[in-house]
């Protein structure tokens, strides 16, 4: 018998590639709020998240083996324009699946960030002292320090991903091929580093954690600190377009934008460490994304 997984944020961009990479190994619940989706060889259920009462009755009709919560908000607009809503979805429904996923006794994997840190210093490890810039990242950080107390045994994963997206929800990447694919010009900023990785791999690295029985703090992230633009170039490079419409341009010249960490990157080294391997640099996980559309799999989420 599969075991059994159940994934909130069900309709996101996360929980949408965990189910298709697990569906055959796993027996995959994605738990909805106001989008319904119907994916192949995967169960779907509307889940009161606001509730602990509604989650425990839940966990007791669907029986889950494992608990992933990825339901968040993520602008970092929207987060600081509606501070009482960001803290209410990013910590208080966070908290009520780390207590019904205590009351369980179930493994949990909490999706966390890399919006953490002040952005002054680069490959911070886990260990490091968190000081966030904005509700974002307040938030976020509120959050882990919640679970892990509610749950101890939980593991929180901070990371930064990218894969294909739905027709609703665009990952980076989309961003980058769709506009270059339609001949639009794109700026991208230099000064601003992050330690990107493929879902394919984030997803892989979280069950080989799991099946270690590990709990805390975990930085699953790409090998290689780079910034927004190069990404953006080496992505055109690898799906041959025009490197031409990138321009290079400034996060410190953003005046308007709600203020960031210019430097995101996070050092993966504890769980490299753990695993006895590399996670993989940029350009093979862009490699592995261009496969990924070759067998048909954007063309399948873009249906949803």
């Amino acid at each position: 018998m599969k075991p059994r997984i159940l994934v909130t944020g069900g309709s996101g961009l996360l929980a949408i590639n965990w189910a298709i990479m697990l569906r055959d190994s796993y027996s995959v619940v994605l738990a909805l709020h106001d989008r319904i989706i119907d994916l192949a060889g995967v169960e779907t259920t509307k889940l009161n998240l606001d509730s602990v009462d509604d989650l425990v009755c839940a966990f007791d009709t669907l029986k889950p083996d494992i608990v992933v919560h990825t339901a968040s908000l993520t602008s970092v607009e929207k987060c600081e324009s509606s501070p009482t809503l960001a803290q209410f979805v990013n910590v208080e429904l966070a908290s009520n699946v780390a207590k019904a996923s205590a009351i369980y006794g179930l493994p949990l994997v909490h999706i966390s960030t890399d919006h953490l840190f002040q952005g002054v210093e680069s490959l911070l490890d886990e260990p490091s002292a968190i000081s966030p810039v904005n509700v974002y990242g307040r938030t976020k950080a509120d959050a882990e320090s919640r679970v892990l107390d509610i749950c101890p045994g939980a593991m929180v994963i901070r990371t930064n991903f990218y894969g294909w997206g739905t027709r609703y929800r665009h990952s980076f990447s989309d961003v980058i091929i769709n506009a270059l694919r339609s001949g639009k010009a794109l700026t991208l900023f230099h000064d601003v580093f992050y330690t990107p990785i493929l879902i394919e791999e984030l997803v892989l690295v979280v069950h080989q954690l799991l099946e270690m029985h590990e709990s805390g703090v975990f930085h699953v992230v790409g090998d290689e600190r780079i910034s927004k633009f190069e990404f953006g170039m080496k992505l055109a490079r690898e799906f041959s377009l025009d490197t031409s419409l990138i321009t290079s341009g400034s996060f410190a010249d953003q005046a308007s934008l709600v203020q960031r960490p210019h430097d995101m990157s996070l050092s993966n080294q504890n769980v490299c460490k753990l695993l006895g391997r590399k996670l993989g640099d940029v350009n093979s996980h862009l490699s592995r994304l261009h496969l990924q559309e070759k067998n048909g799999l954007a063309q399948k989420l873009q249906e949803l």
